[in-house]
This record gives C-alpha cells, sequence and structure tokens, in this order.
C-alpha cells in the first residue's frame, strides 16, 4: 500500500506538470522582469465570485516604485480597497466607486459605501492561480450534461496560439452559454495601455494580469450587466455572455509586431525618426483586435452565426475598443453568413483631449498626454483604426480615431454611450484628484468646464446615459441599477433602446414614453441625486460634495454654491424624478 500511494503522489505530480498554465505558445519563456510583485502574491482557488460581499486578491499591499499592489480585496462598510499601479505609466489609475456595487470590469464585490481604485481602469479587484489550457469546458460540458444552468463564465482559450497577450501566453475568453438564446453581449475589459518599452516593463511589473494570461482563473461570476440574477440584471441575464480579458495593453487596436526597420540608409530627420522607433521596440506583442477577431472565430461552433443581436460593450479602454472595433467585428459577422444586427455599448471609454501643456517629446511617463501616449502606442501596437475614420485624417494623425466625439460620425452601426459628466479618469489626465489633498478655484473652473464640454461632444448622440457624477465605469457594478437620469434608470434606457431598433427593423413606429437620450441638466458635479457617494481619501468617511470641496480647502459660497440652493435643487430633482 505504501509504495501504491509513491505511485499515485509521482502520477499526481506529473499532471500539475504537464498542464502547467505559464507555458508560452510561441515557444519563448514567460517573461517576468523586475522581481515579484504584490499581484505575484496570488491565491489558488479556482473560482473568482463577483459576487457582493466576496473577497480576493492580496489586499491593498504596495508593488515597487511607489505603485500600489494590483490586487484589491473585497470590503464593506465605509472602507476603501485598492487595486492596481495608481501611475498611468504602469495602467491607468482609473476608480470605481460603488455603494455596494462592484467597482470595474472584474471588480471585488463590496457592500456599504465602498470605493474601490483598481489601478487599470477599474478592471479588476482580484485574481487566483491555477488555470490550465484546455479545462474550462470540462466542467460546464458536465454541468450541461446534468440539465443544470451555471451562473460561472468558464475560460476558453484561442483556438489560434498565435495570437497572443502581450507576453506570448495564451489569449482567451470566458463564456457563458445560455441555451437557446440568440442574443450575444461580448464585453472587453477596461486597463489604460502601455506605449514604450519602459511603461511596459511597469505595467508588467505591476499589473502583470493585464499582459499575460498566466494567472488566470477558470472561471468567473459576472456583476451588472455580466450577471445572469434578473434582479440585478433584468434585460440581459438571459444572453450569451462572452467577457474577453485585456492583455494586449493596446486600447485592442494592436495588429501584431511592429514592422521591421527599413534597410536602406537613412538621413537627417529620418534617421532620427527610425532611431525612436528602434529605441521603442519591445519584446512584447500587442495583438488586441486580432484577439477580438479570433473570439468570433471561436464563437461560430458555440452558434453565434444564429445571433439576432450581438452587442459589443466595453468599459473605459474597453469602451474605446468598441469603438475601434465595432465596424470590424460587424464586417467580419457578415462574412460568415451572420445576419445580426452589431450593436456597440461604451462606458466610460468617450473622452475629451488633454487640456494641459506638455513637452511636445514627453521623455517621462508622468508628462505624456493620453494623445501623445496614443500616438507613440500606434506605431509600436502596428495599431489600426476604423476606416472611415482613418479616411479623414493625414497620416500621422489616426491617433484622432482614438476620441468618441471624433470617430462617432463614421460608424455606421447603432451606438450607446455611457459616460459620467465628471469622469475621474478625464480629470486624473488632469492633475485632479477629487477627496485628495486639495483643490484649486482654477480646478475647480475645469471640472465644471468639463461637464459642459462633455455634454456638447454628446449632443449628436442618438442614445446616451450622462449622469452629472463623479465617478469612473459603471456596467459591471452591482448596483449599475440605482444611477438615474431623469428618472430612468440605466438598465431601463437601454431596454427603451432595445425595443426601438427592434421597431425600426421591422418597419414598426418606436413606442413614445421609453427614453434612451437622457443627459442630466444639473450643472456641477453630484448634483443628480442617485450618484455613487463621494468618499474621502483621509477618513473614509462618505461626503457631500459641499463637504468634499471644503475639505479641500475650498469656500462653497466662493464658487458660486449656495449649500441651502444646492440642498432644494437635489430635493426638487427628486421629487421631479431625477
Amino acid at each position: 500500500m505504501k509504495i501504491l500511494g509513491q505511485i499515485a503522489f509521482l502520477l499526481m505530480l506529473g499532471g500539475m506538470w504537464c498542464q502547467n498554465p505559464n507555458a508560452k505558445v510561441s515557444g519563448k519563456s514567460s517573461k517576468r522582469t523586475g522581481g515579484t510583485s504584490a499581484e505575484d502574491v496570488a491565491q489558488s482557488a479556482p473560482v473568482v465570485d463577483l459576487t457582493v460581499g466576496s473577497t480576493g486578491g492580496s489586499g491593498s499591499a504596495r508593488g515597487s516604485g511607489g505603485t500600489r499592489g494590483s490586487a484589491g480585496a473585497g470590503t464593506t462598510g465605509n472602507t476603501r480597497g485598492t487595486a492596481g499601479a495608481t501611475g498611468r505609466a504602469s495602467g491607468g489609475g482609473s476608480s470605481g466607486r460603488g455603494n455596494g456595487g462592484a467597482a470595474g470590469s472584474e471588480g471585488v464585490g463590496a457592500t456599504g459605501s465602498t470605493k474601490v481604485t483598481a489601478g487599470a481602469g477599474g478592471s479588476e479587484g482580484s485574481r487566483s492561480t491555477g488555470s490550465t489550457r484546455g479545462s474550462g469546458g470540462t466542467a460546464e460540458a458536465g454541468a450541461r450534461s446534468a440539465g443544470q444552468q451555471t451562473d460561472d463564465m468558464r475560460l476558453q482559450f484561442l483556438k489560434n496560439t498565435q495570437v497572443t497577450c502581450n507576453d506570448g501566453t495564451a489569449a482567451g475568453f470566458y463564456l457563458k452559454e445560455f441555451r437557446g438564446s440568440r442574443r450575444w453581449l461580448i464585453f472587453l475589459e477596461g486597463g489604460w495601455c502601455c506605449y514604450s518599452k519602459e511603461t511596459c516593463d511597469s505595467r508588467f511589473q505591476n499589473i502583470p494580469r493585464l499582459m499575460s494570461s498566466s494567472g488566470w482563473p477558470q472561471t468567473k461570476r459576472g456583476t451588472g450587466i455580466l450577471s445572469s440574477q434578473v434582479e440585478e440584471n433584468p434585460h440581459w441575464h438571459n444572453a450569451n455572455i462572452v467577457f474577453i480579458p485585456y492583455c494586449s495593453s493596446d486600447v485592442w487596436s494592436g495588429t501584431g509586431p511592429t514592422s521591421a526597420a527599413p534597410s536602406r540608409p537613412q538621413q537627417g530627420r529620418e534617421r532620427e525618426g527610425e532611431r525612436e522607433k528602434n529605441e521603442n521596440t519591445t519584446e512584447y506583442t500587442f495583438m488586441g483586435s486580432l484577439i477580438i477577431r479570433e473570439v468570433i472565430k471561436d464563437l461560430v461552433p458555440k452558434g453565434i452565426k444564429q445571433a439576432k443581436v450581438v452587442m459589443l460593450s466595453g468599459t473605459s479602454a474597453g469602451g474605446t475598443g468598441v469603438l475601434l472595433n465595432i465596424e470590424r467585428v460587424a464586417s467580419q459577422l457578415e462574412q460568415l453568413g451572420a445576419e445580426a444586427q452589431v450593436r456597440g455599448l461604451v462606458d466610460s471609454g468617450w473622452f475629451i483631449e488633454s487640456k494641459q501643456q506638455r513637452p511636445d517629446n514627453c521623455p517621462e511617463t508622468v508628462s505624456c498626454s493620453p494623445e501623445d501616449a496614443i500616438k507613440i502606442g500606434l506605431r509600436l501596437w502596428n495599431g489600426v483604426v476604423p476606416d472611415r475614420c482613418q479616411q479623414l485624417y493625414k497620416k500621422g494623425e489616426e491617433w484622432q480615431c482614438f476620441f468618441g466625439h471624433k470617430l462617432f460620425s463614421t460608424l455606421t452601426s447603432p451606438l450607446f454611450v455611457v459616460q459620467w459628466l465628471f469622469d475621474e479618469e478625464q480629470l486624473r489626465v488632469e492633475n485632479i484628484y477629487i477627496g485628495g489633498q486639495s483643490l484649486s478655484e482654477e480646478q475647480w473652473q475645469y471640472i465644471q468646464n468639463l461637464g459642459v464640454e462633455l455634454k456638447n461632444s454628446l449632443r449628436d448622440v442618438t442614445a446616451v446615459f450622462a449622469p452629472s457624477c463623479l465617478s469612473h465605469t459603471v456596467l459591471t457594478r452591482s448596483n449599475w441599477i440605482t444611477v438615474q437620469v431623469k428618472g430612468t434608470s440605466l438598465p431601463r434606457a437601454l431596454h427603451c433602446w432595445d425595443r426601438s431598433l427592434e421597431a425600426t427593423r421591422n418597419n414598426r413606429t418606436p413606442a413614445k414614453g421609453c427614453p434612451f437620450h437622457l443627459v442630466d441638466t444639473c450643472q456641477w458635479p453630484q448634483c443628480n441625486p442617485t450618484c455613487p457617494a463621494l468618499v474621502d481619501q483621509a477618513t473614509q468617511q462618505e461626503l457631500t460634495l459641499l463637504q468634499m470641496l471644503m475639505a479641500m480647502g475650498l469656500d462653497p459660497q466662493k464658487l458660486g454654491l449656495d449649500p441651502q440652493g444646492v440642498e432644494d435643487s437635489l430635493d426638487s430633482m427628486v421629487s421631479n424624478g431625477g
């Protein structure tokens, strides 16, 4: 018996070795530089539960170089979890607020008045190790054969092993099928980008899950619009749900390695440009757009060709990825013979150009504006933009197609834009941090101007949901149903949009009294009473806007905010339906 026990133990070890999830498809060893980051202290649990009250990751452990560790724990009460790098160089610094919701696209569920800050577009608060290629379908098949309906999305790696994450590990997606449904929701995770060797190395060291699949869990449980619970997701709970993790760092625009340097002699400014290009060469691959293409291919055996509606959605950089790829996805499905209507849903990916003056060459990562990052990144990523938008701009100006207000008029697919009028990530670009130590009157004026500018940019968008709130991302929060504009919630607005599109396709008159162009009319941040709560970073207490401004050293009356007038306006909005 003792010998048999030893043999069984050796066989078990052999099986674990054969299923090494870190093996690179391209034959290269998985890249690991700069030591062990906070996120490398991972869990062994194979399931990430994204429902309210779950916890995960390694807490708010800090990584190297002053950046925060990339895995945050779920929190309760008036607490604040921190996840990801806080600097844009390593992936963003986007935050997701929630009154009891999950923040970001895999945010950890939380209860109470919670603010979870996720360094990469608020996209994930927990992770676990133990992903094994190809094993995701076994348990799912067993559940189906037993007649069970699982709530979990299961990991599937791409069949095309040449299309990979940044480090060469297999790219993939999570899938939850709903038998008999002809509606598909494909979700692109967010997480900003990297655009040079330095920013990509920093990102890899601090947030490796945004560049590698080696630590992806086998299953995910969706929240918000990804939830399978009708109470949380009244209109899309019964769709086929596809979650595509972001591991390409290219705002979903990359198409592979950059082209090789020309062999002919270079002179003058041409030589300088070539030297800059060579200095920016990295060992990483950038295939975001190709990953989306391959996911669609792999969904054909699952029935996507029979789909009636395919909605490409995403938050933050994933939302911008929707803008960049929706026409390409529609064309691909049409070529496959599908008759589905392809729609886009953009959450917090509708950005405005930065107003700050920065050095032209942005030699340091912190001095690069988003526009400069995109300009440099497009060359590194071999990035692509929609053809019709590219035709509007001369060579070298394609970066402008990353901004929704410049791209929107060129799109032919229906699009719904969800955008906070005072987006925290947009404010961070201008070094404005609500709840930080101080705020100048000039910065307050910029905040107000941002709201006006975003409203104007959304004027021609047919379907829009734009609350006057200070926040970033909303679609995957468990409490996404609570925010309202003019008395209508976001799920209700999406349903009205859906009904209108169906009526138009069937040559019927859309129903009245079901609005989906909803932009707040009040003029200042948090003037909508259904906004997520503000949380003071020092005390972790919920504050009103007036209390927050005073805590940051400003006199509300000097800013033209009369405390009693603000309260009366909020009461009026509540009594009139928001």
